[in-house]
């Protein structure tokens, strides 16, 4: 029998939220393990009203068909490395950046997935560039030449992810229309960005002082695909513009699971 107050706690749980994936990266700490920081978690249970569930980035265990039916959404974290040339065509990465072969085989085939099946697809720093691969674009370490990434991923972190710079929201996108601003300061994490744009995703947002592609987002099935090169799950807790990305994210979850 199930102690009372484990029935309690079930009960004040609350009604049922939509489900949302959220894309681990492999790391080693002395043996393989599945990483995904705690802050892409929190936001998404806080702001966007979701129940989280992690998913391995284990290519031989992916079972694509399964967490599609499972999920109603997918969040595409942001990562310490970088989506591997041969998925897009480009040049070797600069020496020192990281790759995740797995990582970028699970991300792409269930974000594919997803979005066939008309479920929401949502990515961060990486995350928008797995989106810009899978519509057919490419990226590039040239796009932000140190400008973009300062400081060092073992280093501390509060340094890392305190470098910021202004980008300019498009006119009428659903960024600008959500945050109400045209113009807003982010944070800057990443060492490539997007050079050619994936077919059929619309630009939301670039860089105020080097035009580099910044936010991006399609509707091709008829869910949501939106995603930021920045990291608003780093400032959620104090930037209402961080807030309200989470909130879209809620709005459109339950949007596509209405519809369904």
């Amino acid at each position: 029998m199930i102690h009372a107050r484990f029935q309690r706690s079930a009960l004040a749980s609350g009604p049922a939220r939509p489900v949302i994936g959220v894309l681990c990266c492999n790391e080693t700490r002395d043996r393989p393990v599945q990483a995904v920081a705690t802050r892409f978690i929190t936001p998404l249970t806080r702001f966007s009203d979701a129940a989280v569930v992690l998913v391995p980035a284990v290519r031989d265990d992916a079972n694509i068909a399964a967490l599609t039916l499972l999920l109603d959404g997918l969040m595409l974290t942001g990562s310490r490395s970088n989506v591997a040339p041969e998925c897009y065509g480009g040049a070797p990465l600069p020496a020192g950046q990281r790759c995740d072969p797995d990582r970028d085989a699970v991300a792409l085939a269930l974000a594919g997935s997803m979005i066939e099946a008309g479920k929401p697809v949502f990515g961060i720093c990486r995350g928008l560039q797995e989106i810009n691969v899978l519509f057919g674009g490419t990226l590039s370490a040239a796009t932000c030449a140190e400008r973009h990434h300062r400081g060092s991923w073992d280093g501390c972190y509060q340094a890392l992810f305190g470098h910021g710079h202004d980008v300019e929201l498009g006119a009428g996108g659903v960024l600008a229309e959500t945050t109400g601003r045209r113009r807003m300061r982010v944070n800057s994490v990443h060492e490539q960005g997007i050079d050619r744009l994936g077919t059929g995703l619309i630009i939301e947002a670039t860089a105020a002082d080097d035009g580099l592609i910044e936010a991006v987002r399609a509707r091709p099935c008829g869910a949501d695909v939106l995603g930021v090169q920045w990291h608003p799950e780093w400032d959620a807790d104090r930037s209402a513009e961080s807030r309200a990305f989470f909130g879209l994210i809620g709005q459109s979850l339950r949007t596509a699971a209405a519809a369904r």
